[in-house]
């Protein structure tokens, strides 16, 4: 479990700066508070996002689509998992809404209370999220810019 826990903080890590560069980048909501928009981001990087040949984001765009995390609700007062999927603007929307969902999960304690509840999808999960993370990154030169200057 060791490499779990290493892969999550590498996540959160990975997540958190990903946040604030796009911000620094202007792609947040205006004046007020300061979430992220990661729909403007989404409809920014698309086309080049979509056009990136790369075998590991192949895999790893394929497996969030195949597998994609459910979301964690309250039903009848009970803790459920959902898999209605989200809406989203275009595909990138999708990948990055995902991202976010594991994100949310991990970070709510969705898929960890102490152990790992199921370690193998975990593990698929984030390492798919973080090499997402990574390419749509690089698909905008601002954000990239803040990411690794403002670090």
């Amino acid at each position: 479990m060791d490499n779990l826990d290493r892969l999550s903080f590498d996540f959160f890590k990975l997540f958190s700066r990903m946040e604030y560069a796009l911000k620094a980048a202007s792609f947040h909501r205006g004046e007020g508070t300061a979430p992220p928009d990661w729909t403007k981001f989404s409809q920014d990087i698309d086309a080049k996002f979509q056009a990136i040949k790369n075998e590991k984001l192949d895999e790893c765009r394929q497996y969030i689509l195949a597998h994609p995390p459910k979301k964690q609700v309250i039903r009848e007062e009970k803790i459920v998992w959902s898999d209605t999927p989200p809406r989203s603007e275009n595909n990138t929307d999708l990948l990055l809404l995902y991202v976010r969902r594991v994100r949310n999960n991990l970070f709510h304690g969705g898929k960890f209370n102490g152990n790992w509840f199921e370690p193998e999808r975990c593990e698929e999960l984030l390492n798919s999220s973080k090499v997402i993370l990574e390419h749509a990154l690089a698909s905008n030169e601002k954000v990239k810019e803040a990411f690794e200057n403002d670090a």
